[in-house]
C-alpha cells in the first residue's frame, strides 16, 4: 500500500459524500432501487463510503475486500433466492465495485458486472454520482428482472435506502 493512497483516505472529508449525495439524491437512489425492485425478486443495496480509515486503510484492504465485507456485514448474502446485489463506491479510490450473490453472480457473471461498473464510472469521472449510481441500479434490476421476475408481490427482505459510511 503506497503513502498516495493512505493520503487520499487521510484527506477525504464527509462533507464531500454529503455534497455528492445530498438527502435529495439519496431519496432518488432509494427510489430507484424500489422501482426497480417492483420488477424482479431480487435484493439490491447501494452503499457509498468516503474513505477508509483504521484498521482497513493500513492493512491496505482494496476496494473489492471492503465491498465483500460491507456485502456479508449487512446479510446481502441471506435472501430467499440467493440474489442480493451490493453496489458499492468507495470515494477516495473512484472505484465502484457490484457484489451479487451466488444465484445472481452464476447467471450475470463477473464480465457483465465489470461492464455496469464501468458504465457507472463514466458517469462518476463526468461528475454525474447520483445519475450514474441510478443508471448502475437501472442496469442490475435489469438483469435481475431477466433471471428473477417478480409474479405478484413478494417480500422486500433488505431495505432500500442508501447507506452512507
Amino acid at each position: 500500500m503506497g503513502i498516495k493512497r493512505i493520503g487520499k483516505h487521510l484527506l477525504e472529508h464527509q462533507w464531500r459524500v454529503r455534497r455528492i449525495f445530498p438527502p435529495q439524491a439519496l431519496t432518488l437512489i432509494e427510489q430507484a432501487i424500489k422501482a426497480g425492485e417492483a420488477t424482479h425478486l431480487g435484493q439490491v443495496r447501494f452503499v457509498v463510503e468516503g474513505a477508509l480509515d483504521g484498521k482497513p486503510l493500513f492493512s491496505g484492504q482494496s476496494a473489492r475486500e471492503r465491498a465483500l465485507d460491507i456485502f456479508a456485514h449487512l446479510r446481502i448474502w441471506d435472501t430467499a433466492h440467493n440474489n442480493g446485489v451490493l453496489i458499492y463506491l468507495l470515494l477516495a479510490d473512484r472505484k465502484v465495485e457490484i457484489v451479487a450473490d451466488r444465484g445472481i453472480d452464476a447467471k450475470v457473471g463477473s464480465a457483465g458486472w465489470q461492464q455496469i461498473c464501468a458504465a457507472m464510472e463514466t458517469d462518476f469521472r463526468s461528475g454525474n454520482f447520483a445519475g450514474g449510481v441510478i443508471k448502475g441500479i437501472q442496469a442490475v434490476s435489469r438483469e435481475l428482472a431477466k433471471y428473477f421476475p417478480r409474479h405478484g408481490a413478494g417480500p422486500n427482505e433488505l431495505p432500500d435506502a442508501p447507506v452512507v459510511m
